[in-house]
This record gives structure tokens, sequence and C-alpha cells, in this order.
């Protein structure tokens, strides 16, 4: 099972606000694309009116009762099929248009009719539609109806053009508005995550002080923070504080416990050395035994107590290399040394105390056991992690029998002086 995901403040803010962003810029393109093209139509339409109000008001009838349209002067209109068209029609019966007078342009086609709804509206009003033409191309059409001297029946006058240009115009605005817009969000998106990144960089100072205070860089959450942060900020320091006080009363309670068990059983083994006996040996023994668990359990506490505490960094090598003078001087009879290797710059997150203790009690067993070499290197395992790697030319331990070494009070070699708490103590 994978564990959940944690979700990112930052990443919420810029999905959102690029998502925002992002609608906002679609419905602006899409409002002006819209904008443009009924602007272009509008005014194509305008020229097409034009063009359908020049028709009606240039034609005439002539004495034989044919329809005659008005001289043009657009020579798009003598060519064929040119792309610019008009007609002159009249009305038939079933609502249909018969042809009267067309452009050459036209050559034997004629335009597309209005649908009746269309026709209807087109008395006194021009009105547009859209058709194919004679090759396929998109006509746009105007259309009005109007009567001419000595004619019974009202005559519709058509006129016609080629929308393709006015469709490739909105088109390369609509291509043009989108490139704008998209390097426009992108500009925008980049913006907000700068924005957003630098608006919460004290949050990120934040996170990073209280990683000082864990690891022992810092003794409080310092610095000078937004109205919205100052009172986590408070809040943090005050929780240190009170973790201080009470990491303080645990180390009392620690030494008084101590004072007060270890001099009675100190008083027992000395009064037990001055009348030996078979029950002074009892009485030194069990007293050994209860001063050992004392000691055990003393060290358990302090532990647990300096655990809810902000812990302080100690320099590995400095440790190593006392530890490793003073063993060797107690070794001396066996000529023991100790080749030990450590980073000048390696921190051991805790306490002196506690790192004596834990080198102490390893290196201490490796020296027991040793024939005369004993080595230690220590190095960074990853972040907040720490390996210690002692090796003894010794004759070993069983595989089998590994596990036992740490169960407290377990001494696997009788011949050698110890309690069997210290690779106990070492563990936990």
């Amino acid at each position: 099972m994978k564990p959940p995901r944690h979700p990112s403040l930052v990443g919420r803010l810029v999905v959102l606000a690029g998502v925002w962003s992002l609608a906002v810029l679609a419905a602006g393109g899409l409002a002006l694309s819209a904008f443009f093209s009924h602007a272009a139509i509008t005014r194509f339409d305008d020229e097409l009116s034009e063009g359908v109000e020049g028709l009606l008001a240039g034609a005439s009838v002539d004495e034989a009762g044919k329809i005659a349209a008005p001289p043009f002067t657009d020579p798009q209109t003598m060519r064929v099929y040119s792309g610019e068209y008009w007609e002159i029609a009249a009305t038939a019966p079933a609502g249909r248009l018969r042809a009267l007078v067309r452009s050459r342009s036209l050559w034997d086609e004629a335009l597309t009719p209005p649908t009746p709804a269309i026709l209807a509206r087109a008395h006194g009003q021009t009105q547009y539609y859209d058709s194919p033409g004679p090759l396929k191309q998109p006509l746009r059409i105007a259309v009005l109806e109007g009567r001419l001297p000595n004619v019974a029946t009202p005559l519709v006058f058509m006129s016609a053009e080629d929308r393709a240009p006015v469709n490739r115009d909105v088109a390369n605005f609509d291509t043009t508005i989108a490139i704008a817009l998209v390097l426009l969000g992108a500009g925008l998106i980049a913006a907000v995550i700068v924005q957003v990144r630098f608006g919460l960089q004290p949050l990120f100072a934040l996170r990073r002080q209280v990683a000082a205070v864990r690891t022992g860089a810092a003794e409080r959450v310092a610095g000078v923070w937004p109205v919205e942060l100052e009172p986590l900020a408070s809040e943090l320091n005050a929780l240190v504080a009170h973790n201080q006080e009470v990491v303080e009363r645990q180390r009392t309670h620690v030494g008084n416990l101590a004072h007060a068990l270890k001099t009675p059983l100190s008083v027992m083994l000395a009064e037990a050395e001055r009348h030996p006996g078979p029950l002074a040996e009892v009485v030194a023994r069990q007293a050994d035994a209860m001063r050992d668990h004392v000691d055990h359990h003393l060290r358990r506490a302090r532990a647990a107590a300096r655990s809810q505490a902000p812990r302080e960094r100690t320099a590995v090598a400095p440790v190593l290399e006392e530890l490793a003078h003073a063993l060797e001087r107690i070794f001396l009879d066996r000529s023991v040394t100790i080749d030990w290797r450590c980073p000048d710059d390696l921190f051991f997150q805790g306490e002196r105390q506690d790192l004596l203790e834990i080198l102490g009690n390893v290196l201490e067993n490796a020296c027991k056991y040793s024939t005369r070499r004993v080595r230690a290197e220590a190095h960074a395992a990853g972040p907040g992690r720490m390996s210690l790697v002692v090796e003894d030319d010794g004759p070993g331990l069983p595989i089998e029998r590994r596990a036992e070494v740490f169960k407290r009070g377990e001494l696997l070699d009788e011949s050698e002086p110890g309690s069997g708490l210290g690779l106990s103590i070492v563990d936990e």
C-alpha cells in the first residue's frame, strides 16, 4: 500500500491561480474572437448592403417591360466566377424565385434563394445569409425586396461576395490571439509560481528554524515573522521552553533518586565489607545487583527525558580520540592499539555524555576481547543518521548468540568482569 501523498501548499496555490488565470484567458480569447468575427462580418455586410441598395436604386424598366440593371463599374462582376455576383429575380408560385437579370460573373448559374423566413423580413430591410457559390466557395448574400415603376409584383434584389477572405482574416486573428494568450498564460503561471514562492518564503524560513531547534543548532525560533506567522512562532517557542522545563524537572528527579538510592546501597556494601561472612556476601552481591539495576533504569529515565527536548550536537572525532587514548592506557599490559577514523565535520545529535557512554561501552568490549588491534570508523549514513563500525582481532561471537548480547544482564563470558548491561544500554 502506497503511503498517502502530502498535499503541497505551493502546488495548491499555483494550481488554483493557474486554473483561474487560464479560464479567464480562455474566456477573454473567445470573447475577442467573437468580437472580431462579428466586426468583420458587420463591415462585410455593410459593403454588401451598399451594393444591393445601389442595385435597387439603379434598376429600371424599359419600354418593352424588361428589367434593366444599372451599369456597374466593378469589373469583378463581369469576370466569370470572380466571387462577386448580383441578381434580380421575381417571385414565382410556391415561394420560388425566377431570375430576371444577373451578373455576367454568374454565367449560367443562379444564386441560392433565401428561405421564406428571410424573404419575409427582406421587404424594405436588407437581410443576410450564407450559401455556397457556383464554385462551392462560401458566399455572403444580401437580399432586399423592392418595387419598380410599372412592375406589378415586388422584385428581389441580391448581391453576393465570396467571404473566404473574411474567414481567413478571422482565422489569422484567432491564431494570433491564441499564440499571444498561450504566451501570456505561461508568463502568468511563471509569475504566480514566483509570487507564491516569494510569498511563502517566511513559511519556509520558519520550517528551517524549527529544524534547527530540533537538531540542536538553535535554542528557539528566532526572527521577525509576518503577522500571520507570529502567533505560530510564539507558540513553538513556548513549546520548546515547556519541554526544556520538563527535561530539567526530570533531571532533578533523576539526581534526587540516584542520591536517595545509591547512598543506602553504599552503606550496605560498606557494612558488608566490615563484617565478612556468608550473609555479608549475599548482601554485597544483591546490593551490587541493585546498584546495577538503579544505574540502568536511571539511564533509561534520563534518555527518555532528553528525547522530548531539543538535542545538542556533539563532535564525534574528539570523543573517539579521548576514548582511544584512555582505553589504550587501561589495556596497556596487553599492548592494545585502537585505530580510529572519523571526519572532523561529523556530529552526534545528542549530549556528549550519551556519546561517551555508547562509544565507551562498545570500544571497551572490543578491547576486552581483542588480541592486540581494534579498529573504529564513524561516518555519515544519510540525513540524520550516523554509522559506527567497531572491529577487533579477537575470537568473535557465534552468529546464533549475537542477539543475546543485547539482553539486559546477559553476560556471555563469565571469565571477564562485567554486569551484562553495557550493550543493552547502548541498544536503548
